[in-house]
């Protein structure tokens, strides 16, 4: 009975686009050094991308032995760098005007990538191989940018939410954490089960406490598909708790419509930066005071530089292919994507 549940959790989990939205070519860029790039988002060799610049792809092994591809969106004035973990009916290809329009407006270095076994990825969509692919874009952020854990925010969408959480759960000094219409566990979307058994998959009702940064859940409480009430319950046991964003009439895969989403995002991204931005205040001051010493001996004195808070930007719609809402109190469609879903995998609740 256990086997043949987390069999079906994991096939009701994982829904990849067929085909893949995007491909991944290798060119030659201007100064000659070959790199990877999507055509359909190529931003410097004039393609049909979003126009902004500073994207980065690359292809990552993980110690599962599959190839993953990765997007890296960076922002000249980023405060931070979130990792995203998206839904699982979205590859990259429909994700990239998403990640760009986050970076732009939260100010932020976005990195993004798709599952084993999804668009371009080897290997096959698996829970523990979503482990592995989230270590080795954390690998990335640390070797290759040089991002530091307390620079570091961790974003998880639905079923993404069960990689994020159980990376968090293994770092202790993340700058925050963004859960969007997460699970509690697999089994737990498909039954309204009590307690966890040993074959469920993404055990995140178990992890969460283990989560020493600020967490930010953010639920639809009109969502068909993962209930409001793993939002709630996962709220409730966080231990460094941030207030949610419970978004009334919202479903699982149109939350970003709402203007909610975008303006209670950036609150929290500014809050989690000046919290790390006081701390390291403190330290320097503390250091300040040993050096004040010394220059009060020395003849020197030592200065820092506060950065600058982030400015408020517009609010424009963040998803354009999402289904139109029915409901006239509920705001426009947008011109992008989170995830493309047909209505019988929806109705059916196939999709998380």
């Amino acid at each position: 009975m256990g086997g043949v549940t987390s069999t079906i959790a994991a096939k009701f989990a994982f829904f990849p686009p067929q085909p893949p939205s995007y491909t991944v070519v290798a060119v030659t860029d201007r100064e000659g050094k070959e790199r990877l790039s999507i055509p359909e988002f190529d931003h410097t060799n004039g393609g049909g991308g979003v126009g902004v610049a500073g994207v980065e792809v690359m292809k990552l092994r993980t110690r599962r032995g599959n190839e993953v591809v990765a997007v890296h969106v960076s922002h000249p004035k980023a405060g931070a760098t979130m990792l995203y973990s998206h839904g699982n009916a979205a590859d990259l290809g429909q994700m990239m005007e998403l990640f760009v329009e986050l970076s732009k407006r939260l100010r932020l270095n976005i990195m993004g990538y798709d599952y084993s076994g999804y668009g371009q990825s080897t290997g096959k969509p698996t829970e523990y191989n979503t482990y592995a692919d989230i270590d080795a874009v954390y690998k990335c952020l640390k070797d290759q940018y040089a991002v530091k854990d307390e620079q570091l925010i961790l974003y998880g969408q639905s079923v993404g939410s069960g990689p994020t959480v159980d990376l968090a759960s293994r770092l202790s000094n993340l700058r925050g954490v963004v859960l969007h219409s997460p699970i509690l566990s697999g089994v737990r979307v498909l039954y309204p089960v009590k307690r966890t058994f040993w074959f469920d998959i993404y055990k995140n009702i178990d992890k969460i406490g283990l989560v020493n940064c600020p967490v930010f859940v953010i639920h639809g409480t009109s969502d068909e598909v993962v209930d409001c009430s793993h939002g709630k319950q996962l709220a409730e046991l966080c231990k460094n708790k941030y207030e949610p964003l419970w978004i009334s009439g919202g479903g699982h895969c149109n939350l970003e419509l709402y203007p909610e989403y975008i303006k209670y995002l950036k609150k929290f991204v500014l809050t989690v930066n000046k919290a790390m931005g006081a701390a390291s205040d403190t330290k320097e001051k503390n250091g300040e005071s040993d050096n004040q010493k010394k220059a009060s001996e020395n003849g020197t004195s030592d200065t820092f530089e506060l950065a600058p808070e982030l400015p408020e930007i517009s609010r424009n719609s963040l998803d354009s292919r999402l289904e139109q809402n029915k409901k006239s109190t509920k705001p426009e469609q947008s011109r992008m994507s989170t995830d493309r879903i047909d209505r019988y995998k929806r109705k059916k609740g196939l999709i998380w």
